[in-house]
């Protein structure tokens, strides 16, 4: 059970923030933000109370950050004193490109954590990678999981698997918008309307997505139970073979992974 509080609630942090008022352990939730009206609707919508970043720094068992990277060091600046004057505290941070070890300095050596979400937190469909410094017990590691957990997923890794595992998680939606845009467009060159198209694809993306994580089935085994003998699924596979489907999916999440270094 805990006090807790976001600073920024913005796309993310307010995704983030509405699965962490559905969580048990949450006892007490304060909202800050740089624009106070954000904040305030957002608290209005969920039960929240409305403070400043003083107040959240102040009262927070674990507090959030979902400032953006370039404005992690002035907002920090401004409430370290407080961090550094109270008990113990367990700061989350959603920071791209900041590690743990930049975060435990430019936060006086508190316990952190630092978090990856992705834009499907908002659906409670997302996936967040997690590491934490040494100095997080492995209770508050598993209460921090639990506030996360109704936005889906939560997975913890070592910090040098973090950048491998968002080009998938991360970066991968728009892959997969790329995708369902791709099937919608060849659905419509054979007569279907559009909207229909997109529906039909992002459902069975869905769809087949949900099958494969409740069976634990190899995405080969699916694909060969959908490709019957001389059947037109085989020939899609061959032409998606021929433009060399795999290894363009390949080099994107290599990609990405090569951008951060």
């Amino acid at each position: 059970m805990a006090v807790t509080a976001f600073i920024g609630t913005g796309n993310m942090g307010g995704a983030l923030a509405r699965a962490a008022a559905k969580s048990p352990l949450c006892t007490r939730l304060l909202l800050s933000n740089r624009s106070p009206e954000k904040a305030k609707k957002l608290c209005e919508e969920l039960g929240a109370e409305l403070t400043d970043n003083r107040g959240a720094a102040a009262q927070a068992e674990v507090l959030f950050l979902g400032v953006k990277p370039q404005g992690l060091e002035e907002m920090a600046a401004g409430i370290r004193d407080v961090l550094a004057g109270r008990g113990r505290c367990v700061v989350v941070s959603m920071a791209a490109g900041w590690t743990v070890a930049e975060l435990e300095e430019l936060l006086g050596g508190l316990p952190v954590v630092r978090i990856l979400p992705n834009i499907p937190v908002a659906v409670g469909e997302g996936v967040t990678l997690l590491c934490a410094s040494d100095k997080v017990t492995r209770e508050e590691k598993e209460l921090v999981k639990s506030l996360l957990a109704p936005s889906g997923m939560v997975a913890e890794l070592s910090e040098d698997q973090m950048d491998a595992a968002s080009g998938v998680t991360g970066c991968g939606p728009a892959f997969a918008a790329m995708f369902i845009d791709a099937l919608a467009d060849g659905a419509v060159a054979c007569g279907l309307p559009r909207r229909e198209a997109i529906a039909f694809a992002a459902q069975m993306l869905a769809g087949t997505a949900k099958a494969m994580l409740s069976s634990g089935e190899h995405p080969d085994a699916l694909k060969d139970r959908v490709c019957s003998p001389g059947g037109s699924t085989i020939q899609g596979v061959r032409k998606l073979e021929e433009g060399a489907f795999r290894a363009a999916v390949m080099n994107a999440v290599i990609a990405t992974y090569e951008k951060e270094f």
